[in-house]
């Protein structure tokens, strides 16, 4: 069974080990804060998407109820003419 060499950690190879970790660290943290930049440039614009959405939804709305108010609102008159209608036929017929 061949025997494998041991590694001695002087001071000069854990500084190194302490160094490369060290710039490991440093990049991740640039990454992140680039990841983080562009994930808040993103969510402005999807917030900024969605309250053009929201604003074109509720004036859709407002539309849609202003013209139900108006169906209804004819529906109603028709139905109160022609119920006085008959009445005024009743009434002229007696």
């Amino acid at each position: 069974m061949a025997v494998m060499a041991r590694d001695e950690w002087t001071d000069e190879r854990l500084d190194d080990l302490n160094h490369r970790v060290d710039e490991g660290f440093k990049e991740m943290r640039t990454e992140f804060r680039a990841v983080r930049s562009e994930m808040q440039q993103e969510f402005q614009a999807v917030r900024s998407e969605m309250k053009g959405e929201f604003q074109a939804v509720r004036t859709e709305m407002k539309s849609q109820t202003r013209l139900l108010i108006q169906l209804f609102g004819g529906m109603f008159a028709t139905f109160v003419v022609g119920f006085l209608g008959i009445v005024v036929a009743i009434l002229t017929q007696a």
